[in-house]
């Protein structure tokens, strides 16, 4: 059976962007903060480190109950047991990635823009990642931002949870909320800065504030 996912505030683990500091510790202070989702993204890690790095962060997880996303790589999230699995629009396949992680996984995907989403109504991901909203530094090949405006569109058109990426801070975090998100996933916001617990409750404090209305 599905577990019933939290995506109000999504970690995206970045190690070049930790400040030099063990991941480990950065998720463990993430989610003392508030965080409910983590998704462990690693771009230039051989297989096996990958997979002993997802079982680490499982092991941070599971006791607080929050669910371990692996970015693009479904034989890392099989093998480390991982909940579920996020692709974007140049991964595999949403039909095949949800063959291979099975109908009770967690599989989300990136969207960037009306056409995306119009398409991504056909397969019915679990959720879908929206963005950027901002202009983002985080990710050199990301797609022109598109805005609260864009985010509201998108709100519009689909019934999927929505999770907002792109330059988000505990300053804009609100606004993204009332705007249509469901939720908001950062990077640098929580991984790049000092202390990672204060920032992730300021964030969740933003959240919640514009859940309450």
């Amino acid at each position: 059976m599905k577990m019933t996912i939290d995506y109000s505030l999504y970690l995206v683990t970045d190690r070049p962007l930790s400040l030099g500091r063990d991941l480990l510790e950065i998720i463990q202070k993430a989610i003392d903060g508030g965080v409910t989702i983590v998704q462990l993204r690693e771009k230039n890690c051989a297989t096996r480190e990958f997979v002993e790095l997802a079982r680490a962060a499982k092991a941070v997880l599971d006791p607080k109950k929050i669910p371990l996303i692996i970015n693009d790589r479904a034989d890392v999230a099989l093998a480390a047991g991982a909940a579920g699995l996020h692709i974007g629009q140049t991964d595999m396949a949403y039909k095949d990635a949800r063959k291979i992680m099975g109908p009770d996984a967690i599989v989300g995907l990136s969207v960037e823009n009306i056409q995306q989403v119009e398409d991504a109504g056909a397969i019915d991901p679990d959720y879908l990642g929206v963005g950027p909203i901002f202009a983002t530094q985080t990710k050199p090949d990301a797609a022109p931002p598109i805005g609260l405006d864009g985010l509201t569109r998108i709100r519009k058109i689909t019934n999927r949870p929505l999770v907002a990426i792109g330059a988000i801070h505990a300053g804009n975090a609100r606004d993204v909320i009332l705007a249509g998100a469901d939720g908001v996933a950062v990077v640098s916001a929580i991984c790049s800065l000092q202390d990672p617990a204060k920032a992730a409750k300021n964030l969740a404090r933003a959240i919640r504030l514009a859940q309450q209305g």
